[in-house]
């Protein structure tokens, strides 16, 4: 009987994305019995994806492109990649050594995690952090050990902080900049201490940059692109935050050529190589969706201040002005409740769903996504103050 029993005691550890799935769930359950529930839950854009990606998907399907792609991904794909890396991020990339197209940026985690982790490594992981992060290092055996940042400071990691948990099972820093859930971007002067700690202690960094089009004030560096970082950085991103394209399923890892092989191995296990139509999209994406994205960036930034002028009339809470991503994540410690209370309520109370920050790791903040219509944004902080103004 032992032999069949289930789950084992990886998988027993894995949360859903930590919380947030359940959230919806419940807020979607409130909808079926007739609530008008307000969705500031999840980090899903409301934009469609752009013409000319869908009209490539199009006109890939229709021209046969139904198959199995090179494991990497299409060449031209990664030659697009590459360009746009060189360009825009000052990396000196190699579509043949450097680049693997996957099936989202949460299996280019998977792969890299499973390439460079043994049992009871140890990954350093700022907080507050995407919940998937915490699933990914169980996934490879590995152990996450958080460093707080700091509102005061913006959220943003410190080299310093990171010293302090830095011992000798460690294997791997995880940073995110732009960062869910806070916004925060990490400046040039940030990386730069924190590659002079990954050289000096040999490190690896995984630098998820999933929201680096998003960026309101300041700009956004890849720590790849800083001496002696290329040979120990593996980069991630994806279509699906960039483009609208969440359902598209296409990623990328941008990774040193002696550790392409590996990650090339796991990501053939996983899922053997993203669709193949789907890459077609995202490579006219790369060459011709620019003004997709202005146009997105422009309208995050209106509802982003807009979100900031309704918590400023939000007494209990504090807050700082997220730079980045689509996201603002208050401290309502004030308030000396639960998070996972908080939003509970929140939800009953006034039919808005958030996500506490307990979800990321950070207790006395919730997290509010500012990814659906203006209207709708500014009818769910209405609801949100009406409520907490109860308290």
């Amino acid at each position: 009987m032992a032999k069949a029993s289930f789950p084992n005691s990886r998988m027993s550890s894995i949360n859903m994305s930590g919380g947030i799935r359940e959230i919806l769930s419940k807020a979607c359950d409130l909808e079926t019995s007739g609530r008008v529930i307000i969705h500031m839950e999840i980090g899903r854009p409301d934009f469609d994806s752009p013409e000319c990606a869908k009209n490539a998907a199009i006109e890939a399907l229709s021209c046969g492109d139904v198959h199995y792609t090179d494991m990497a991904g299409k060449y031209e794909l990664r030659e697009a990649l590459a360009e746009k890396y060189k360009n825009e991020n000052l990396m000196d990339v190699d579509p043949d050594d450097n680049i693997i197209v996957t099936a989202g940026a949460i299996e280019a985690l998977t792969a890299s995690f499973l390439s460079i982790l043994e049992q009871g490594d140890e990954v350093i992981v700022p907080t507050p952090y995407f919940p998937a992060y915490a699933d990914e290092v169980a996934l490879a055996n590995g152990i996450l050990v958080g460093v707080p940042t700091k509102m005061e400071n913006g959220f943003r990691l410190q080299a310093d902080d990171i010293e302090k948990v830095i011992t000798p099972k460690t294997k791997a820093l995880l940073i995110n900049t732009p960062n869910n859930p806070s916004g925060a971007i990490l400046k040039r002067v940030d990386l730069e201490k924190i590659a002079e700690l990954a050289l000096k202690n040999d490190i690896w960094v995984i630098s998820d940059e999933c929201y680096e089009k998003f960026i309101y004030e300041g700009e956004h560096v890849s720590i790849a692109s800083l001496p002696g970082m290329a040979d120990r950085t593996i980069t991630i991103s994806a279509a699906s935050k960039t483009w609208s394209m969440t359902g598209w399923r296409v990623g990328w890892i941008v990774c040193p050529k002696q550790m392409k092989p590996y990650i090339n191995k796991c990501h053939q296990n996983l899922t053997t190589c993203a669709t193949s139509f789907a890459q077609a999209g995202v490579i006219e994406a790369l060459k011709n969706a620019d003004n997709d994205v202005k146009n997105m960036v422009k309208e995050y930034k209106r509802r982003r201040d807009m979100v900031m002028q309704w918590l400023s009339k939000i007494h209990a809470f504090k807050q700082v002005v997220p730079t980045g991503a689509f996201y603002a994540f208050p401290d309502i410690s004030s308030l000396n409740i639960n998070g996972y209370k908080f939003c509970s309520w929140l939800l009953d109370e006034a039919g808005v769903a958030t996500v506490p920050g307990e979800v990321f790791g950070c207790p006395g903040h919730i997290r509010i996504a500012y990814c659906r219509s203006y209207e709708y944004i500014e009818e769910g902080m209405r609801r949100i103050k009406e409520a907490v103004e109860k308290l």
